[in-house]
């Protein structure tokens, strides 16, 4: 009984989905403009803000969203005006276009371009035909005529988007006016018990897609004005025009862009005599378009929108199906806010990882995914990004063990078989070396702390290192060592597993002051804590330093009964025992590694 709600959560979910998609299909008349206006009401929002200082909330709203709207009107009136006026200059160009059409089917004459234009024709020829019976005559046309039609009829094409725009405005104002208001009622619907993420959700979204749509609207700018000065020093027709139209064009992504350089590409080849004009103005707007794209939208756009472009590109195509032309115009914003939900809301968070920009997997993750895939060039990779953006020698604490930890956490719960785990550890081994010589090349060591500084030499300080369970362990302390390799510390490292006894007896006969045993987690670690109970009853001067080396995610809860058995130090990171160890000797005050040996073995 307790399986059928599980296996019935996916359909339910997926039936959710599809209702919502319906939803928002079936009542786009009235959801749309309200998604414009409120988009519009983010753009309009610190204007307004600025002024009401000065004026007033219902003045300084009315003088914003009045200002804003009546420019975007005589804009469009006046872009209209021009077009018109283009559209009654085109017959100064037909000899222009007639001789560039003649220049096309010169150049397809006889061959392909000429088949397929006769294809063509005999198609429509074709379809022009109706077949009448045998003397019979054609039946006349039918022409219906309506006076009210003939008087009105020029209205019905504007009545729409009439409607739809004076919607947005009337919301824009009320949503401009009653803004706070409608936030807290919203987070009170929503997030009553969650104020903090329902807070940071509304923030972040109300940022993000105000800076994308002000960084947009830069771009833009910047566009525009480099598209109409290019054209006026070219000689297009209109350059003012084609200017305003590729500028206002490009808010709609992907197409946009396209369709405002058709334009004045367009009436290039239609005003200007010959080829050289018209390719020049094709040569600058893809100068132009590799410019914006490349430099300018890349440093504008940095971080604003957060979204991926392949999940990008997908929301655009489903809004565009969805609503439109306006769902078009919409999508970048649109998307945003849903991937915000998806950062801050639980139940959404599939949908922030698959969409957002953020890298999908930690780097620990990103590198331990790479050895299991049996790709060492991309694992070294990583590791060459975090030396050269991170602290000189976290590269092991943040990357290398990490991934033996999960290696281990893997084998232990049989996600992973021990020839498996075997080829991580040694795929890690082999990486070690380089992980070496690149901190040496790009950064420096770490200075030491913890210890004063005083003049002279000092002998090494000697650690018995003793790996608790295996290869993995082991190789955690060859890690430890060149950690270690600036610093006067030499670590003589058992081999083989021993009794411990064994390891009692070889501690006394090295004669080491520390003892360091690695014992990573998630391996449970009571053997470890019997070992140092046993090295600390019989050698109480020896300062015993365990090695639970490991991501927080893997660390242990509590150290205490490690401690309680004698261990001086119970470790999570190869720093903080770096650290400790440096502690325990007198450095040099002159800053020069000591050229020793970083490891031997007993």
């Amino acid at each position: 009984m307790t399986e059928a709600p599980n296996s019935l959560k996916p359909w339910i979910t997926f039936a959710g989905s599809v209702l919502i998609v319906v939803v928002l299909y079936w009542a786009q008349a009235v959801l749309v403009p309200i998604a414009l206006a409120v988009l519009i009401s983010f753009v309009l929002a610190p204007p307004v803000t600025w002024l009401e200082r000065w004026l007033g909330r219902v003045p300084a709203v009315l003088v914003v969203v009045t200002l804003v709207f009546v420019v975007l009107g005589l804009a469009g009136w006046g872009l209209a005006r021009q077009m018109g006026n283009l559209a009654e200059d085109l017959p100064r160009y037909r000899v222009n276009i007639l001789a560039k059409i003649a220049d096309v089917r010169g150049a397809g004459k006889g061959g392909t371009v000429e088949k397929l234009q006769e294809t063509i024709e005999e198609i429509k020829t074709d379809l022009g035909k109706t077949e009448v019976p045998k003397g019979q005559p054609a039946p006349p046309p039918v022409v219906v005529t309506s006076e009210l039609a003939s008087g009105f009829g020029w209205l019905e094409p504007i009545m729409a988007p009439l409607g739809t725009a004076s919607l947005v405005v009337v919301l824009v104002i009320f949503i401009l006016l009653e803004r706070r208001d409608l936030r807290d009622r919203l987070i009170g619907l929503f997030g009553q018990g969650r104020l903090t993420v329902t807070t940071k959700a509304f923030d972040e979204a109300g940022s993000r897609v105000s800076r994308q749509l002000l960084m947009q609207s830069l771009a833009s700018l910047v566009y525009g004005v480099v598209a109409g000065v290019g054209l006026y020093l070219l000689g297009v027709p209109y350059p003012l025009v084609w200017g305003a139209l590729g500028a206002a064009l490009r808010y709609i992504p992907y197409v946009g862009p396209m369709i405002g350089a058709a334009g004045p590409i367009l009436a290039s080849l239609a005003a200007m005599p010959g080829w050289t004009g018209p390719l020049s103005v094709m040569g600058m707007f893809v100068v132009l378009e590799l410019f914006t794209n490349l430099v300018l939208e890349t440093v504008l756009y940095a971080g604003a929108a957060g979204v991926s472009q392949v999940a990008l590109l997908v929301s655009v195509a489903f809004w565009t199906w969805l609503w439109g032309p306006l769902g078009l115009l919409m999508a970048t914003p649109l998307t945003v806010c849903v991937v915000v939900l998806g950062r801050h809301v639980p139940g959404l968070a599939s949908i922030g990882t698959v969409m957002g920009d953020a890298p999908a997997l930690a780097p620990e993750f990103s590198y331990y995914q790479r050895l299991l895939a049996r790709d060492p060039g991309e694992a070294a990779d990583i590791i060459e990004r975090h030396i050269k953006s991170e602290s000189w020698g976290s590269v092991y604490d943040a990357l290398l063990l990490p991934a033996l930890n999960y290696a281990e956490r893997d084998r232990l719960e049989r996600r992973l078989s021990d020839e498996e785990e075997g080829a991580v550890i040694e795929a890690t081994r082999e990486l070690l070396v380089d992980a070496a010589d690149s901190m040496r090349r790009l950064q420096p060591p770490a200075p030491a702390t913890g210890a004063p500084v005083l003049p002279g030499p000092r002998e090494p300080l000697r650690v018995l290192g003793y790996a608790a369970n295996g290869a993995a362990d082991e190789l955690s302390l060859t890690m430890l060592g060149h950690v270690l390799a600036d610093l006067p510390i030499v670590i003589e490292m058992t081999k083989t597993r021993v009794l411990a006894s064994e390891l009692v007896a070889l501690v006394h006969a090295q004669g080491v002051s520390v003892v360091c045993i690695a014992d990573l987690p998630p391996s449970p670690p009571s053997k470890t804590r019997y070992l140092v109970k046993r090295l600390h009853a019989a050698l109480p001067d020896v300062r015993i330093v365990v090695g639970r080396w490991s991501p927080a995610a893997l660390a242990d809860d509590s150290t205490q009964l490690l401690r309680d058995a004698g261990a001086s130090l119970v470790c999570a990171t190869l720093a903080e025992t770096r650290d400790f160890l440096a502690g325990l000797v007198e450095l040099p005050r002159i800053p020069a590694p000591v050229a020793a040996e970083p490891m031997t073995d007993v």
